[in-house]
């Protein structure tokens, strides 16, 4: 297992120019890149194992249903021997579709994350589980990682997203993503991703925030600030927000926030930047899309990718999804 560095060494991280950009918005808004350090990686693991947290529960659900149907259609169909997965974090539902590839012909497995910490364990977990599976990691963003890959062409591949992630972003990044994604792609290579469909606001509310006794999602939220802080020379004073996620049905996505309990003037002093938060007022910390299939196929048609074959969880509306470049 090696990891191969795509990002110059922590430029992903000391790279200010979009958080600026997003800290200025009319709410301000923390990128998402900014909640996976080592700490927010280890709370994420948390957030997944939430009793109400179905989304991590019902797509290990599928994969493990699905897994030889799935890796039979990558052999198949897109006949690939390399799965490029964004944002890999554990790798733990992954495990299942990469034993299923490795039993049809020899795989290598390219996670993407910005945690050298979780590739590297993630990577040698995955070689003693998988036996002949071949590993590289890429540490850095996707955005990276993908520009790395199209200097290698001639491999046919499958770009995997899980988690949901695809919502993970405003309308038009996704959009940027998708473009990356594609221009990744040969024709033929695969794209395989979760997506979580549109379902009832008391639903994705109880999905998104803490049950009664349990502090993941919070203590996510708030490391996003105390990740700012260190890397930045912020004064967030962190102890003085309240955590709160809610879906907004004319968007339909869930938004999380961070509610200012008081007046707070905040400095970022190697973005030379200064912030001015009224008490009640929010910072954007995350957004996660629910989508309808009407919409989801027009936005992947619009880069040349077509839906191959759905998995769809009918009692919570959780797909995974296969689609294929065709142009």
């Amino acid at each position: 297992m090696q990891v191969v560095t795509v990002d110059a060494a922590d430029a992903f991280w000391d790279d200010g120019g979009a958080l600026r950009a997003c800290l200025r918005e009319s709410v301000p808004r923390i990128p998402p890149v900014f909640g996976y350090d080592e700490r927010g990686s280890e709370l994420f693991e948390a957030i997944t194992e939430l009793p109400t947290y179905y989304l991590t529960r019902v797509e290990w659900a599928l994969l493990r249903a699905n897994a030889d149907e799935i890796a039979r259609m990558i052999a198949r169909r897109v006949d690939a021997d390399q799965i490029v997965e964004l944002g890999s974090g554990s790798a733990k539902k992954t495990s299942v579709l990469l034993a299923a590839c490795q039993r049809r012909r020899p795989t290598t497995y390219l996670p993407v994350d910005v945690s050298r910490e979780m590739l590297e364990l993630s990577g040698h977990t995955l070689s003693a589980a998988v036996p002949g599976l071949s590993v590289v990691g890429l540490w850095g963003r996707y955005e990276q990682a993908l520009a790395r890959l199209r200097t290698e062409p001639g491999r046919r591949r499958v770009v995997v997203f899980l988690g949901s992630n695809l919502g993970n972003a405003t309308p038009p990044e996704r959009a940027a993503l998708l473009a990356d994604i594609a221009a990744t792609l040969g024709p033929g290579d695969g794209f395989l991703f979760s997506a979580d469909l549109l379902k009832s606001a008391e639903v994705l509310n109880t999905c998104y925030n803490d049950p009664p006794g349990q502090h993941a999602f919070a203590e996510f939220r708030l490391n996003h600030l105390t990740h700012l802080n260190r890397r930045f020379g912020g004064d967030f004073a962190v102890g003085q927000y309240r955590p709160r996620a809610h879906f907004v049905e004319g968007t339909g996505m869930v938004e999380g926030h961070l509610y200012a309990l008081c007046d707070q003037h905040v400095r970022l002093h190697r973005l030379a930047l200064e912030l001015v938060i009224r008490r009640g007022e929010s910072i954007n910390v995350g957004f996660s899309a629910k989508f309808d299939r009407d919409r989801l196929d027009g936005e992947l048609a619009c880069h040349g990718m077509t839906i191959e074959h759905r998995w769809i969880d009918p009692d919570w509306q959780y797909a995974i999804v296969l689609a294929r470049r065709t142009g």
